[in-house]
């Protein structure tokens, strides 16, 4: 049987940065899903010897797709080496590199390579690979570039918080009300309808219009859902007109005595896009303090929901 063909691409760019700095952004795939648009969700696997295992969730081709890599990281040589143990859909293998160069203080070459080889040789696929690879980086090397030209603000404009809510009733009944988001215009006051696919079992694509104070919004989100462990994550596709990138956890954590819920966002900032939304002269303070007030009261609501749902279950047994 003959040998499939191997093809290669390599895509750079140049980033007004440290070399350390955007190094820091490829040895981190945990923060990927805040930093590159194609990058829904990951996972970290068991580690592998000298090696790092990832589920990785993206948007390629406009389909959610998920595989799981390997990664083995240089940090002497800025390089991360990466492959696909389980490949995505019609390629039979995947493997590459990032190599960070620096060429000045702050002056670096970011290099992407790619080696992969399709399922059955056939040039449609290959010209499908190559497309959706193409696209891709091109992709997350611009917005590398962008991220990592701001690293002198970009701790202010990455963030985390979370908040909680106390819930006496069953675990299952506050998954269901936050997984079934088809079943939400009937019990969210303010969602007027939901546009709802469920591409494979899990992975939830989904358009939500509301109604509020401030007018009719119409936010897309995919989100990964992992029912065992009472987890829904999801990721807003665009994000808001300030966040760059908004992802969201809910967790329903059971005990002895009833359930917690966390509401866990992440968020990075447009900074160009601050003195747009919210005036000249606003901070990035100030912008931190409005995306996180805004985030935080939108969760609460939809949890008094879900507290309500299951409370109100048990009440009518």
């Amino acid at each position: 049987m003959p040998a499939r063909r191997q093809h290669r691409m390599t895509h750079d760019v140049r980033v007004a940065a440290p070399a350390s700095a955007v190094y820091a952004l490829i040895a981190d795939p945990l923060k990927w899903p805040c930093l590159l648009s194609p990058n829904v969700h990951v996972e970290r696997l068991e580690p592998d010897g000298e090696r790092e295992r990832l589920r990785i969730w993206a948007l390629m081709d406009d389909r959610v797709t998920s595989w799981i890599s390997w990664r083995r990281l240089a940090p002497g040589q800025l390089r991360v080496e990466f492959g696909q143990e389980r490949p995505a859909p019609l390629l039979h293998s995947m493997t590459g590199s990032w190599s960070v160069r620096s060429r000045g203080e702050h002056d670096t070459r970011l290099v992407l390579d790619h080696d992969f080889s399709v399922v059955d040789d056939r040039p449609d696929s290959v010209a499908w690979a190559e497309r959706v690879t193409d696209r891709t980086s091109r992709i997350e090397l611009a917005e590398l570039k962008s991220i990592a030209e701001r690293w002198t603000v970009l701790d202010e404009l990455m963030f985390s918080f979370q908040e909680s809510v106390r819930v006496e009733g069953p675990p299952e009944l506050v998954y269901d009300f936050l997984y079934r988001v088809g079943d939400w215009p009937q019990l969210v006051p303010h969602v007027t309808r939901v546009d709802l696919v469920e591409e494979s079992p899990g992975v939830q694509r989904t358009t939500v219009h509301t109604q509020g104070e401030a007018g009719a919004h119409t936010s897309r989100s995919v989100r990964i859902c992992f029912p065992h462990a009472g987890r829904i994550v999801y990721k807003e596709t665009p994000g808001r007109p300030l966040p760059r990138t908004h992802i969201g956890e809910w967790v329903v954590l059971p005990d002895e005595t009833g359930v917690t819920v966390l509401a866990q966002h992440h968020v990075l900032l447009d900074e160009a896009g601050i003195a747009a939304v919210l005036g000249e002269g606003t901070s990035i303070a100030q912008a931190r303090g409005h995306v996180r007030q805004t985030l935080r009261n939108e969760s609460l609501a939809l949890l008094a929901l879900a507290k309500r749902h299951a409370e109100g279950a048990i009440r009518m047994l």
